[in-house]
């Protein structure tokens, strides 16, 4: 499979998915820890769906990024929460970038390629 870089459908509804969670959050009058739950379950639903389509490293970095809505609610402020919910972001992009580009290996088909 070669790399790409197009949006498909499950890219489309990450988008409206992200989308309707902020309009949530600004519109009514949920808790945060409600909101970080909500996220973090869409981020692990979309991560197997990318993971059943074959884009592990995608999967990957849906897992990270549910790690940082995590980071919302476990972790407290200060430094800490700095580090625990960018670095999950920056990791996530970094490896969404790297699996699209095709900088990273295509680990389902590594072993039929080896002789």
């Amino acid at each position: 499979m070669a790399p790409t870089a197009n949006l498909d459908g499950l890219d489309i509804v990450t988008v409206v998915g992200i989308c309707g969670l902020v309009l949530a959050s600004s519109v009514s009058d949920l808790e945060g820890v409600v909101l970080a739950a909500a996220l973090g379950g869409f981020l692990l639903s979309l991560a197997t769906w990318r993971l059943y389509g074959g884009r592990p490293w995608e999967a990957i970095a849906w897992v990270v990024w549910s790690g940082a809505a995590a980071a919302i609610v476990v972790v407290p402020d200060g430094p800490l929460f700095l580090a625990a919910f960018f670095g999950p972001l920056l990791l996530g992009l970094a490896l969404l970038i790297a699996g699209r580009t095709g900088l990273l290996p295509d680990i389902w088909r590594a072993d039929a390629e080896s002789p």
